[in-house]
């Protein structure tokens, strides 16, 4: 996975932290719990606030 797998971090994000709002996660904390997937292969070099905004929209769609 990389960052522009937005749709498959926010499936993988919502079944592993279910508890969350995704409306009140920090990208700070949202760029960490990303890298941790299993599966995901980028560094934090290639994050950018676009993309973190695009996940953060793909969860919040998911929990929907």
């Amino acid at each position: 996975m990389k960052w522009t797998d937005s749709l498959e971090i926010a499936i993988q994000l919502s079944e592993a932290h279910p508890e969350v709002d995704p409306t009140r996660l920090n990208f700070v904390d949202l760029m960490t719990w990303v890298m941790a997937l299993p599966g995901f292969e980028e560094s934090e070099s290639h994050c950018g606030e676009k993309k973190l905004e695009a996940i953060q929209q793909a969860w919040i769609d998911e929990v929907e």
